[in-house]
C-alpha cells in the first residue's frame, strides 16, 4: 500500500519548532508535505485575504539530521492549505494536520485561531482535519521559544493522526481539535469535550503612548473553572490537566427546531 499523504501546516510560520515536532511525529505514519505561512500568522482564523501575495518558496531544512523539502507561502494558514492542495501536493491528502500551536485554542472564540482556521478550511475541501495546540504562557504565543517541550504534544499528534488515518470521523464531525496541557506527558489521559461558552482569552485595550498612533489589541486569560462544567475543553485542560479532544462541525446552524423558530417571527 502507498504511504498516506499528510499535509501539515500551522499558523506560527514555517520556522516554528512546533511545526517540526509535528512533522517528525507524523513522518512515522506517512509522507508529510509541509506547507506553512512564510510569516507568523496567529489569529488569522480561516481568512483568505486578497492582499496575500501567494508567493510559494521551496526550502531545504535539516531537522535532527534529516533533510526536508518544505514550502513557505505568502498567505494565511487557510491559504497555505489551499495552495498545498491545489498546487503543491501530487494528490489530495489523506489527512490535513494544523499545529502544533504555541498556545491553547479553546472555547467559543476558536474561530479566531489560525490553527483551527486551517483545519476548518481543509474540512471545507472534504478532507479529514486535525488541529493540535499546546498550552503555553501568553508570553510565548508569538515566539519560537526553545524552552517549550513539544514531546507530549507530538505524541498525541501521532496518536490522533493515526486514529484518523485508520478510521472515519462520524457524520457532522469535520475537525478534531486537540489541546494539550503544558505539563502533560505521553501517559496523560484524555477526554472528549465540548467548547466552553465562557470567555477564555479576553481582549485588552491597547497600551498607547503619547504621539504613537499604533495600538494593537492585547489579550489575557479570563477563565473561571469554578463557573464551568467539567466536560468542556477549557476545564479539562486548565483544571483537570488532561488532554482535551473536541469534535467540531462546519455547520454553525443553531441547534433549535427551525419550524418553531420561524413562529417567533409570525
Amino acid at each position: 500500500m502507498p504511504k498516506p499523504q499528510i499535509l501539515l501546516t500551522n499558523d506560527d510560520g514555517i520556522q516554528s519548532p512546533g511545526l517540526w515536532a509535528a512533522a517528525e511525529a507524523l513522518s512515522a505514519l506517512g509522507f508529510v508535505h509541509v506547507v506553512a505561512p512564510r510569516d507568523q500568522f496567529s489569529g488569522a482564523g480561516r481568512s483568505l485575504p486578497s492582499t496575500s501575495d501567494g508567493i510559494i518558496t521551496e526550502q531545504q531544512v535539516t531537522i535532527h539530521g534529516k533533510g526536508w523539502t518544505v514550502y513557505s507561502v505568502g498567505g494565511t494558514p487557510a491559504q497555505a492549505v489551499l495552495h498545498g492542495i491545489l498546487e503543491i501536493m501530487p494528490t489530495r491528502p489523506d489527512l490535513v494536520v494544523s499545529g502544533i500551536n504555541y498556545g491553547e485554542n479553546m472555547g467559543i472564540a476558536i474561530t479566531v485561531s489560525g490553527t483551527v482556521g486551517a483545519a476548518l478550511e481543509a474540512a471545507a475541501q472534504g478532507l479529514p482535519a486535525l488541529a493540535v495546540s499546546l498550552e503555553t504562557d501568553i508570553a510565548n504565543h508569538l515566539t519560537y521559544s526553545p524552552e517549550i517541550d513539544f514531546c507530549a504534544a507530538a505524541h498525541f499528534t501521532h496518536k490522533f493522526a493515526r486514529w484518523m488515518l485508520e478510521g472515519t470521523l462520524p457524520p457532522d464531525v469535520d475537525v478534531l481539535k486537540v489541546d494539550i496541557p503544558q505539563d502533560a506527558t505521553p501517559e496523560t489521559s484524555w477526554q472528549v469535550t465540548r467548547l466552553t461558552r465562557q470567555t477564555y482569552f479576553a481582549p485588552v485595550p491597547p497600551q498607547r503612548t503619547p504621539g504613537d498612533r499604533r495600538g494593537p489589541l492585547g489579550y489575557k486569560i479570563e477563565y473561571e473553572p469554578s463557573q464551568d462544567m467539567p466536560d468542556t475543553d477549557a476545564y479539562v485542560v486548565r483544571k483537570s490537566r488532561q488532554v482535551s479532544v473536541t469534535p467540531l462541525s462546519l455547520d454553525m446552524t443553531a441547534r433549535v427546531d427551525l419550524r418553531n423558530f420561524r413562529k417567533l417571527f409570525e
